[in-house]
């Protein structure tokens, strides 16, 4: 599900220009509800993929959670008699030293989140807004911030009725998410904040008591700014494109294996001994699935290699450094998605607000300490890494179909993939163009913006992570990764297909086999020129909802 603010909208917007090119499929049966019973510490990254993928959820806090907050609430009251705290009983960001009244203390929990909820742009899918909800009610559930249980149940008896807050992406400067939180936080207490229920968006006040819950809810002193505070919606939106990056590196590698095929490379450029003496596990693990899509197959042997042309043939010794890397290449992004899943799921069972509250090691009663738990830094630098990834991802595929089009650097492929009289017809020439239009786009994408910091609120936040931005641009490149990887499986597939009779009785290996029907399926080989746009969008359609994803059993 595409994430990005306008850029390649018309294109790569679910529903919108690429529709669904197959039959309405048997409905299935729903899913089962997912039961979370929150306590702060041991939210599984599988039950979060869970919900990004839109299973129904019913949550609630653990009693021994609800028993702990309870009593830090008490804790930090008592010690909120003889202290001056940050967001408690003191004013936000560059006017914190302005102290507050008990009396104003309900008005002010209202007023933060009305002045903090000035976000705009695309709002956040809703299944990723689920996410941010129940990651902000299993932190609260840990006992540090001092609110009262009520408060995540409140996010979660939203969750549990289906209402999602509406949540503006661009605001957030990753020092903190204030402006996409806040407007969940209006949302939960019952202002005209937008929410979607049951397909329709309307006025939280409106739509709230729809779904069977009050509409309105009271927040106490220092409940405020928990729920703008911290790096929530950073979390969750980092690990939606973790999701999605995982799916497009299984099917990188699926176009890889096929490329393979089509060229009759050779498997030498696969063999685990190479892999094994380069210690990275990751590598290891991508070229043998890669060895497995193949096994079996006759293309890529030396009878395979001379069948286009035996009276010429001499033997290849090895393939272009494309070929020979790609299991190394493709292994960098594994690397660093292994590395984003240790990240997130710290992040989705760790405190990350400011302040938080801890009972004293020394002597009676509860203490707040002022700290930065809601910076980005990590999460965001990681989003970059990853973006260079998924750009060098998108390099090298863009290479590979490039190869395709040359009779020289394909080993014998018609030029074009011409699929009738070469000259008279143009092949695929420009269909791999949109592969090396969209390059150069990911490449200025991926310029990390975790290295762009500006001080703002009179210098209060002197420093910010832009991480909000880095996971942006990766989700925008995510969509483009789409379309080159389409463009990569159309050209391998007609490669196949132009050779197929002179490579009679030899077989492809099974998964790229699986692999060459299922876009068959969808779109015919290219004979004499015809209007190319529809093969690729039912192509994209193919990658963008995992139809493509190789099935192997060492994955």
């Amino acid at each position: 599900m595409a994430t990005a603010v306008g850029l390649l909208a018309a294109l790569c917007a679910p529903g919108q220009a690429v529709a669904e090119p197959a039959p309405p499929p048997v409905a299935a049966a729903p899913a089962p509800v997912l039961g979370l019973v929150l306590d702060g510490g041991s939210l599984s990254l599988q039950d979060a993929l869970a919900i990004l993928d839109g299973r129904p959820v019913s949550a609630q806090l653990a009693p021994d959670a609800r028993a702990n907050m309870i009593t830090t609430r008490a804790g930090a009251l008592k010690a909120l008699e003889n202290q001056r705290v940050y967001g408690w009983n003191q004013a936000l960001g560059p006017l914190k030293d302005r102290p507050l009244t008990p009396e104003q203390a309900e008005q002010f929990q209202r007023n933060v989140l009305r002045s903090h909820a000035a976000g705009v742009g695309e709002p956040l899918p809703d299944d990723v807004v689920r996410l941010v909800m129940i990651l902000k009610a299993n932190q609260m559930a840990r006992g540090k911030v001092g609110v009262r249980p009520e408060v995540p149940q409140r996010l979660l008896d939203m969750v549990n009725a289906g209402v999602v807050p509406r949540m503006p992406q661009i605001g957030s400067l990753g020092t903190g998410d204030l402006q996409p939180q806040a407007a969940a936080g209006l949302a939960m207490i019952g202002e005209n904040a937008p929410v979607r229920y049951q397909g329709v968006e309307g006025p939280a006040s409106e739509l709230l008591p729809k779904a069977g819950l009050p509409r309105d809810f009271t927040l106490q002193a220092g409940e405020a700014l928990p729920i703008v505070s911290g790096s929530t919606v950073l979390a969750a939106t980092l690990l939606h494109a973790v999701h999605r990056a995982t799916v497009l590196a299984d099917q990188a590698e699926g176009a890889f294996a096929l490329f393979m095929e089509a060229t009759r490379a050779e498997r030498g450029s696969l063999d685990a001994r190479t892999h094994k003496e380069r210690h990275i596990p990751e590598e290891d693990a991508v070229a043998a699935r890669l060895r497995e899509m193949v096994a079996g197959s006759g293309w890529m042997t030396e009878e395979g290699r001379k069948r286009l042309d035996p009276a010429n043939y001499e033997p290849r010794i090895q393939d272009a450094v494309s070929v020979r890397a790609a299991p190394h290449i493709m292994a960098g992004l594994r690397h660093e998605l292994a590395d984003a899943h240790r990240t997130l799921l710290r992040e989705a069972n760790s405190s990350t607000s400011n302040p938080l509250i801890f009972k004293r090691d020394e002597g009676p009663g509860y203490e707040f300490v002022m700290g930065g738990n809601w910076d980005g830094s990590i999460m965001g630098h990681l989003a970059d890494t990853l973006n260079a990834e998924i750009a060098d991802i998108g390099v090298l595929s863009q290479e590979l179909s490039g190869r395709l089009l040359s009779p020289r650097w394909s080993y014998g492929l018609p030029a074009n993939l011409a699929g009738g009289t070469v000259g008279l017809n143009s092949g695929m020439v420009q269909v791999q163009t949109v592969a090396a239009a969209l390059v150069p786009e990911m490449q200025v994408r991926a310029a990390p913006a975790g290295t762009l910091s500006r001080p703002v609120k009179d210098g209060q936040e002197d420093h910010n992570t832009m991480a909000m931005a880095s996971v942006r641009h990766l989700h925008e490149n995510l969509d483009r990764l789409e379309i080159v990887l389409a463009v990569q499986y159309l050209m391998a597939a007609q490669g196949v297909d132009l050779i197929a009779q002179k490579m009679a009785g030899l077989p492809l290996g099974a998964v790229t086999q699986g692999l060459h029907t299922e876009i068959r399926r969808y779109v015919t080989p290219l004979g004499d020129d015809r209007y190319l746009t529809p093969d690729l969008e039912k192509a994209i359609w193919l990658v963008r909802n995992g139809h493509l994803r190789p099935s192997v059993s060492s994955a």
